[in-house]
C-alpha cells in the first residue's frame, strides 16, 4: 500500500507541476550521445546525465520526460549519456564544473560514479539519482531516488509468468555489471519458485541475441518462458523461439512501440512498465521545487515510478503513447 501512495504521490505532484506551468540499442557501450535540444531558459540548470547507450529507445523517453518538463517550468535541461561508467563519471564531472543547478543520474554501476557524485554533492549541487542504483542513493548524497524497486518488480513479473503456467524460466541479462538486472532476475527467481536460469548476451550485438537465445532453447527444450530485461531483446527472443520452434512465452521488462505491436500479436505475454518517462519528468519538477521552495519529495524513500503491467487487457490504451515516444 505505501508504493501505491507513493507512486500515486509522484504522479499528482507532475500534475500540480503542469497545471502551475499554465524505446532498440544500435550505438556501442563507449559511444556518448550529447542532444542539449532543450534551450537553457530558466535560472535553474540541470543535467541529465544517464548509463544509456546510443539509439536505446528506453532512455529515448527519459530525455523527453525531462526535457517536457524543462520546458514547461523553463528550466535548462541539458541531456548526456554514455554505457561506460568511467565516461560517465567524467559527464558528471564537467557538469560540476559547469557550476550547474541540479544533476540527475543513474546508477547502473553505483561504485564507479561514487566519488564524482559526492564530488557535486560537496559542490553545493543537488543529486537525484533515477532508475538505478537506488540502495547507494542516499549513502553517495543524492536528495531522492525516482525508479523502481527491481526487486520487487522482478518478483511480480515471476509471480505473473507461473501463473501463466509457465515451469522453467531463462532471464536473459544485456548489460554485464548492472545491478539493477540481477536484481530483476533475482527477484523473478523469488517469486516464481521454479527453476530460473540467467543467460548473459550482449545488448549492442541483436544477432548475437538471438542466436544466444535460439541455442538455449534448441538445447533445453524444457525452457518454457523468457523473461527479457529491455525491450529490443524481447523482439530478439520472440524471433528465436520461433526460429527454435519452441513453445516458450516471452515477459518483459520496459515498453515500446515494438513491444506493444508483439503483446497485440501475442508474441509478448507482457510488459513490465516502469514508466521511464516519469523518470525523466518527476526529478526536474523536484529539483524546481527545491530550487524555488526548498520542498523535497518522498521522504528519505524511494518515489517509485513502478512496476506497472502493460498486456492485452490495457496494450490499446497505452499504443497511442508508446507511439508518440512517452511510454
Amino acid at each position: 500500500m505505501k508504493s501505491r501512495l507513493v507512486i500515486r504521490a509522484g504522479v499528482a505532484l507532475a500534475g500540480v507541476a503542469l497545471l502551475a506551468a499554465c524505446s532498440g540499442p544500435t550505438g556501442t557501450n563507449n559511444q556518448s550521445t550529447n542532444n542539449n535540444s532543450a534551450p537553457a531558459t530558466g535560472d535553474l540548470k540541470v543535467a541529465v546525465i544517464t548509463h544509456g547507450t546510443a539509439g536505446d529507445a528506453f532512455w529515448s523517453v527519459v530525455k523527453v520526460g525531462a526535457e517536457d518538463a524543462g520546458k514547461q517550468l523553463g528550466v535548462g535541461v541539458t541531456y548526456n549519456s554514455d554505457g561506460d561508467p568511467g565516461a560517465q563519471a567524467k559527464l558528471i564531472d564537467n557538469a560540476v564544473s559547469q557550476k550547474v543547478g541540479g544533476i540527475v543520474v543513474s546508477m547502473a554501476n553505483p561504485d564507479a560514479l561514487k566519488t564524482s557524485i559526492q564530488n557535486a554533492v560537496k559542490a553545493g549541487i543537488p543529486v537525484i539519482t533515477i532508475n538505478s542504483g537506488s540502495a547507494k542513493s542516499a549513502e553517495f548524497g543524492a536528495m531522492a531516488h525516482v525508479g523502481q524497486e527491481e526487486s520487487i518488480a522482478g518478483e511480480e513479473a515471476g509471480k505473473k509468468l507461473k501463473a501463466a503456467g509457465r515451469t522453467k524460466l531463462l532471464c536473459v541479462i544485456h548489460e554485464a555489471g548492472n545491478t539493477g538486472l540481477n536484481q530483476r532476475c533475482d527477484g523473478a527467481r523469488t517469486g516464481f519458485g521454479g527453476t530460473v536460469e540467467n543467460l548473459q548476451v550482449d545488448i549492442s550485438n541483436p544477432t548475437d541475441i538471438e542466436s544466444r537465445i535460439k541455442a538455449k532453447l534448441q538445447s533445453d527444450t524444457s525452457v518454457d518462458g523468457v523473461l527479457a530485461l529491455n525491450p529490443q531483446v524481447a523482439v530478439n527472443a520472440a524471433s528465436a523461439i520461433k526460429g527454435a520452434g519452441s513453445k516458450a512465452q516471452v515477459a518483459t521488462f520496459d515498453l515500446n512501440a515494438d513491444v506493444v505491436s508483439a503483446i497485440k500479436a501475442g508474441d509478448v505475454l507482457f510488459a513490465v512498465d516502469q514508466q521511464q518517462y516519469e523518470q525523466g519528468y518527476l526529478p526536474i519538477v523536484m529539483l524546481k521545487l527545491f530550487h524555488d521552495n526548498a520542498n523535497t519529495l518522498g521522504g528519505g524513500k524511494p518515489v517509485l515510478t513502478g512496476p506497472g503491467f502493460v498486456d492485452k487487457s490495457n496494450v490499446d490504451k497505452v499504443a497511442e503513447y508508446a507511439k508518440a515516444g512517452k511510454r
